[in-house]
């Protein structure tokens, strides 16, 4: 198929794309490389990828694309409550406008493979259990225009919502603030965790298994369109505590210090059942403790800051 991946040089893209090259599609992928990386570059030599530098606002250049493509897979974003925080009008306009824009330009014969995210569910009931029925309860903008999107996503007939779980793993455009990355990061660096809400739960899923659910997704568009799945790892619904024990494991001497510093801008605390999803003959491959390992392996590679004389 022809796909049209828009930031898809971005921390999910730059797992996504070379999956689907390596699955024989045609990938078209329009990123303004905001963070000044190169991790498609391997795809580059691959006579089916196309780039194109621009911004997703760009109407010309989304009008002209998205009618040539048989599969949409909006990825480009401002992902997450604290970007939002700091730049909502920047947030809206990519977030909301231009996936608004794209949607009234696709046809219905079109594909269109959206992530959302379970950050919406914000506190569940009294068990904290959370599954595709339950009541949505936003709170940061991110949530706020997410929900939205997924409402208008499902007026299209070959659509499918991906409300992903919090994801970690390596990426080629990595991202470390995240939160098992956060955690990992910091135990490998300063040996010490401080949580707060540590006792708040959420539901985890590699990097790796979200490229894998889309390419299940497309595969499977005729039995699973019209739908919302939660994409975790079910065995991964982990309080902070929890997953900085996890990660104790690998790293003994790491402390682990619980104290009242912070508030979750999204207020996530919730079990999240991923049965729906797992019902498609979809099933995760990476654990928790498979990305802990990788990670601790990459953070011997990379540094977050760059203002630093070592």
């Amino acid at each position: 198929m022809k796909i049209l991946v828009t930031g898809g040089a971005g921390y999910i893209g730059s797992v996504l794309v070379p999956e689907l090259l390596v699955d024989g599609h045609e990938v078209t992928v329009i990123d303004n490389f905001l963070y000044k990386q190169n991790s498609l570059a391997a795809c580059c030599a691959h006579p089916k990828f196309s780039v194109i530098n621009a911004d997703v606002r760009r109407s010309d250049v989304i009008n002209d694309q998205a009618k040539n493509h048989d599969v949409i897979i909006p990825l480009a974003a401002l992902v997450g409550a604290p970007i939002c925080a700091k730049d909502p009008i920047g947030a809206t306009t990519i977030n909301y406008d231009a996936i608004i824009a794209l949607f009234e330009i696709l046809a219905n014969d079109q594909i269109v493979l959206m992530p959302t995210t379970n950050s919406a569910y914000g506190t569940g009931d009294s068990n904290n259990y959370c599954d595709e029925e339950s009541p949505l309860h936003p709170i940061s903008q991110y949530a706020k225009e997410k929900v939205i999107i997924e409402e208008k996503l499902l007026n299209f007939p070959n659509s499918i919502s991906f409300r992903l779980a919090t994801v970690f793993g390596m990426s080629p455009r990595m991202r470390t603030d995240l939160l098992v990355n956060d955690f990992t990061y910091r135990a490998v660096k300063d040996g010490a965790l401080v949580l707060f809400e540590s006792h708040f739960k959420r539901n985890y899923i590699h990097v790796r298994d979200v490229a894998s659910v889309f390419i299940h997704g497309l595969m499977n568009i005729d039995t699973m369109s019209k739908n919302i799945y939660n994409v975790g790892l079910s065995t991964a619904n982990l309080s902070k505590l929890e997953l900085a024990t996890a990660i104790k494991k690998y790293l003994p001497n790491l402390q682990i210090i619980d104290a009242p510093i912070g508030k979750d801008p999204d207020q996530r605390n919730y079990i999240v059942s991923n049965i729906k999803i797992e019902a498609t003959g979809f099933k995760p491959s990476y654990s928790i403790e498979d990305g802990i390992d990788e990670l601790i392996k990459g953070y011997t590679m990379i540094s977050n800051s760059v203002y630093t004389n070592i």
